[in-house]
């Protein structure tokens, strides 16, 4: 054999490889982020059912955009669809019908679409309320936080502007509510809605303009939201629940490459599984029951998807008052829920700047907590899932009406109560509880576990055994921290002068006083309490 510079050449596939890394550098890249830590805790999957529902968001959706044509244009439904044959309708809508009857595959795929996008949606909201309640939004994760609340908000619109396409009954109703809500708004309402429909409702440009915001200008957006996101979880350290050997210097857990990636790539696949299986079995949204759109009709029960239940809740529920002034009429029935909507989106996002600013804790947290180590926050997100469940019974009163053989008006009253009275109870309630749980948590640290055996005394006393706590055990319900509340300090100086306290001050001393102030936490048991409980002179 020759020992010609040819024979001693690598294999093809090892050149390809040296010529991509030495210009992309992805040996040294995959080094330093495959064997990267991620903590076992079935929680942390919910951010990942948000991930692969949206792959199949982007599958399905490029390939019904080879079928779905965008125009309003009129024609006469030719199809397979025999009850709709000869019936006028928007190129738009016999479009659907035809994916739904003629294209091979077409119904399963926009059914699969349709429910991805609504499991997308609800894992983004579980996904937010954990981290919520367990305070991953913490520094340095308050830009993350801001991530997944905007991969929130544009995930609703982009729904919207999604089931708006079809242009049947149903989602035109929903266009036309959204068309009131715009001209409600004073002053550049009407040049609002002519700039979006071009010209008077309907117009003629809606689903054109709907599509190109629908899968180029909000799935873009979202894309490099989600790149973002997801290069911040592989940047900072991923947070994990307290326990022995848990520290915000450490990560325990599967390394990524192979446990980790061996078990994402088999959850894709459920994920893909449940939702074809839901697709399968459960119609939704089925168009050719309702027909064409037709701006003097309306389709009976009409509901939005139920993440905009909250918006159209708010003006159910909201009284139809109105201000005439200058030969003007002001719709406030519609106008002062469109302004509450984003006022509470805007709350969502800034929390953790809030909570931040309360406590005064500028350190990195990267250990979780356990809701009911922060009652006051927990207490606050129970509040919101109450406040935001009334109004989607406000948004569909006419259907409970219906299903439960009751009043429109008393549903709708009851949503004008509970809208101002829910949250308030679900606070007390919930941060009662949360007070409780830490209660049970501090008995089980001084006394040990209940362990049912029943222990009779020398004197007569029956006595139930408790089990001391594993050191595993005492750790976790013990590693949490307690704030002080902030405190304003004395009303005048050394010298007698008073102090001049701002009011950014005096707000911050009441917040945290109402967050860590006495009755809002219960104090951990100190070490003295502890063997002193132990060396037997505490209990039986």
């Amino acid at each position: 054999m020759s020992n010609t510079p040819e024979s001693k050449k690598a294999p093809a596939g090892e050149r390809v490889a040296d010529w991509a890394d030495g210009r992309l550098g992805i040996y040294s890249l995959a080094k330093a982020n495959m064997r990267k830590i991620f903590p076992d805790h079935w929680s942390f999957m919910l951010g990942e059912i948000c991930l692969y529902s949206f792959i199949i968001i982007i599958l399905t959706g490029v390939y019904l955009t080879l079928f779905f044509h965008p125009s309003m244009n009129e024609v006469v439904y030719e199809g397979s669809y025999v009850p709709m044959q000869g019936i006028r309708m928007s190129e738009a809508y016999s479009s659907t019908l035809d994916i739904s009857f003629d294209v091979r595959g077409g119904l399963l795929i926009r059914q699969i679409h349709h429910w991805a996008a609504l499991v997308f949606i609800s894992g983004m909201l579980v996904h937010m309320m954990r981290v919520f309640f367990t305070g991953a939004f913490r520094k340095p994760r308050e830009i993350n936080w801001l991530f997944g609340f905007l991969l929130l908000v544009l995930g609703m619109f982009t729904g919207f502007t999604g089931y708006s396409l079809p242009d049947d009954l149903l989602s035109g109703t929903g266009v036309r509510f959204m068309e009131g809500a715009v001209l409600s708004m004073p002053v550049v309402g009407t040049y609002l809605s002519f700039f979006l429909f071009g010209g008077e409702f309907p117009g003629a440009d809606f689903v054109p303009r709907f599509y190109s915001i629908h899968i180029l200008l909000l799935p873009g957006i979202m894309m490099g939201l989600l790149v973002g996101h997801l290069i911040l979880v592989f940047y900072h350290k991923h947070t994990q629940f307290a326990g022995p050997g848990r520290t915000n210097k450490n990560v325990v857990g599967m390394p990524l490459l192979p446990i980790y990636m061996a078990k994402a790539g088999g959850f894709f696949f459920l994920v893909f599984g449940v939702i074809a299986v839901l697709s399968a079995i459960a119609s939704i949204n089925p168009i050719w029951a309702l027909g064409p759109y037709r701006p003097d009709q309306v389709s009976t029960g009409a509901q939005p998807d139920w993440y905009m239940g909250f918006s159209e809740g708010l003006i159910r529920a909201m009284p139809g008052w109105e201000i005439n002034a200058w030969g003007h009429t002001l719709a406030l029935g519609v106008f002062i829920p469109l302004m509450i909507f984003p006022l509470v989106l805007v709350a969502i996002a800034v929390y953790p700047f809030v909570e931040s600013w309360v406590t005064g804790d500028k350190r990195e947290h990267h250990i979780l907590d356990r809701p009911r180590n922060a009652p006051t926050r927990t207490a606050f997100g129970v509040a919101w899932l109450t406040w935001y469940f009334v109004l989607l019974i406000a948004g569909g009163n006419d259907m409970f009406a219906i299903f439960f053989n009751l009043s429109i008006n008393h549903i709708t009253w009851f949503a004008r109560i509970a809208f101002f009275v829910g949250p308030v109870l679900a606070f007390i309630v919930t941060k009662r509880i949360c007070l409780g749980l830490q209660r049970r948590d501090r008995d089980k640290v001084l006394h040990g576990r209940e362990s049912g055996i029943i222990k009779r005394l020398p004197h007569g006393e029956f006595v139930e055994i408790h089990e001391p706590l594993n050191q595993s055990d005492l750790h976790t319900l013990t590693a949490h921290e307690q704030y002080e509340p902030a405190e304003i300090g004395p009303e005048v100086d050394e010298n007698g002068v008073e102090r001049k306290i701002g009011r950014g001050q005096k707000l911050k001393a009441k917040l945290s006083k109402g967050y860590y102030g006495e009755g809002n936490q219960i104090p951990k048991p100190t070490s003295e309490e502890y063997k002193e409980i132990t060396s037997g002179h505490g209990h039986h």
